[in-house]
């Protein structure tokens, strides 16, 4: 995963989408900046109090400005056991803080270039192709797809598009028990005009599909701002979730008592289902210590 400004973080239009296009790979670290404050404090190992009901992550994309191996090493001092949203250049540095690439990326062309239009198929068929082996031989289940901006296409041509596209790559997924999770994105707030903006949406395309590799990525933040109804569309579609993502809503920042989501009921209610694989944390720190927020969070979320 490459790396952002700060600056542009924060704007809910560029947030993610720019973070994906224009992040490098080689992060600068942390040096005389502010963001030494974001860690320094944080000494102690909090990993032996958690439950272990729920696989802790974190989003790589939200705490650019710290570089990576310092970032593996707090998250596991604080019990997170994976990392979101890299790739194979980054897998090395997991492997060696014994982290796990809970939500492997870099097939997708973007967010808006997705499976929902054939013009992208045989671009993403490729890098796909390319990707799913690399994910298995790293040891690693999940990659991430995209279904794409809606250009004026009704649901039905989405999904059709998306099958066509999709079972192109689905059996090689299969060989190599990797499993291909399509992100559920708001189209009201941060990704105007995407397609995959509900969970039935998603849940449909799955049937459709009929394979146990493909799954969606539920991200709490997103599906709160174009559906809500979080705890019960949990319930009710837990078969078809793979992935969890956090963050505060409005804002997408911190999940603490400053947004509008109850936090320890939606993780009861994943827990419940019986779910084991990873909750990842995807809010943007506002904070100074940004470490300390992370910390807050997988508190909140440990269950």
């Amino acid at each position: 995963m490459n790396q952002a400004s700060k600056d542009l973080f924060m704007k809910p239009e560029n947030s993610r989408r720019t973070a994906l296009k224009n992040i490098v790979v080689g992060t600068v670290a942390l040096g005389a900046s502010g963001a030494l404050q974001s860690f320094a404090s944080e000494k102690e190992s909090v990993s032996d109090s958690l439950k272990g009901n729920i696989n802790h992550a974190v989003c790589r994309w939200c705490f650019g400005d710290i570089d990576l191996d310092t970032l593996c090493i707090e998250a596991k001092k604080i019990g997170i056991k994976g990392i979101d949203l890299v790739g194979p250049a980054d897998w090395p540095t997991l492997k060696k803080h014994g982290l796990y690439s809970s939500m492997c990326n870099g097939a997708e062309i973007n967010l808006v270039d997705g499976f929902n239009d054939p013009q992208f198929h045989d671009t993403l068929v490729k890098n796909y192709s390319e990707m799913i082996p690399k994910v298995a031989e790293a040891g690693y289940k999940n990659l991430i797809c995209f279904s794409g901006s809606r250009r004026g296409k009704d649901d039905e041509t989405g999904w059709n598009n998306c099958v066509t596209g999709l079972k192109k790559i689905i059996g090689l997924a299969e060989k190599h028990n990797v499993v291909l999770v399509m992100e559920l994105l708001n189209s009201k707030v941060d990704h105007k005009d995407y397609q995959c903006d509900h969970t039935e949406w998603g849940v449909e395309l799955a049937k459709r599909l009929g394979s146990e590799n493909f799954k969606l990525l539920y991200d709490i933040y997103h599906m709160q701002i174009d559906e809500g109804n979080v705890i019960s569309t949990i319930k009710k579609y837990h078969p078809y979730i793979a992935h969890y993502h956090t963050a505060g809503v409005p804002g997408r920042h911190e999940i603490d008592e400053s947004q509008e989501l109850f936090y320890p009921a939606i993780m009861r209610a994943i827990k419940d289902t019986g779910f084991k694989d990873y909750v990842a944390q995807e809010f943007i720190p506002v904070q100074k210590n940004k470490i300390e927020s992370l910390k807050t969070a997988v508190k909140i979320c440990d269950v």
